[in-house]
């Protein structure tokens, strides 16, 4: 347990606190948000946007070993709202890579897909 100062709002001259006392704080949640953010040191999360296939997150996660963790972030489509967002965590080297293999399997995609009406095969 870690004693912790409490002051008063009352002062005097002689005292410059009145009432001063010494309580008791649980350690147990700082230390428990210590080792959270230790743990989270160093690793990075990569946004999933929504309408990438499911196949390609699939691929990102197998192929370069991140983490699927959902996170809340606000998303200004109309309005700004709260949602709950996919997000792949990974280290800044890995994330980076697997941006990239997004971005150019979500081109494959796009162009395998999409077939013009006026363009003749």
């Amino acid at each position: 347990m870690k004693l912790t100062k409490k002051r008063s709002e009352k002062t005097d001259e002689e005292n410059q606190f009145i009432g001063d006392e010494y309580a008791e704080e649980d350690d147990s949640e700082i230390q428990g948000q210590k080792t959270v953010e230790n743990e989270m040191e160093g690793l990075y999360d990569l946004m999933i946007p929504p309408g990438i296939p499911e196949s390609v997150i699939v691929e990102l996660v197998e192929e370069f070993d991140l983490e699927p963790v959902s996170r809340a972030a606000n998303v200004d489509i109309v309005e700004v709202d709260s949602r709950e967002i996919l997000m792949l965590r990974g280290d800044l080297e890995t994330v980076n890579e697997a941006h990239d293999y997004m971005v150019k399997r979500m081109h494959e995609v796009v162009n395998e897909a999409f077939k013009s009406p006026w363009v003749k095969d």
